[in-house]
């Protein structure tokens, strides 16, 4: 895991962690692939619907962000939401 990668993932998860009523069941796990990097973000059941927000616009904005990110670093990251 190279050290910019760490630090996309370290922003998914402190931006999930200010959402959630429970930070502590937060978790960001990464995967490298063919196409970029994968973040699964996991959250709390209760806590599911506050990091998707209204009809996907948190978690559309997260991939907004982990987009431009993304484009500096030259490389791909996927963001996908688990229960």
């Amino acid at each position: 895991m190279s050290e910019q990668s760490g630090d996309v993932r370290a922003l998914i998860e402190q931006i999930a962690k200010s959402l959630v009523d429970d930070p502590d069941q937060v978790t960001v796990s990464q995967a490298e692939a063919d196409q970029g990097t994968s973040l699964e973000l996991k959250v709390g059941p209760n806590d599911v619907g506050k990091v998707i927000g209204k009809q996907g616009r948190t978690a559309r904005a997260m991939r907004t962000l982990l987009s431009a990110a993304g484009v500096k670093l030259h490389k791909r990251f996927t963001l996908e939401i688990i229960e």
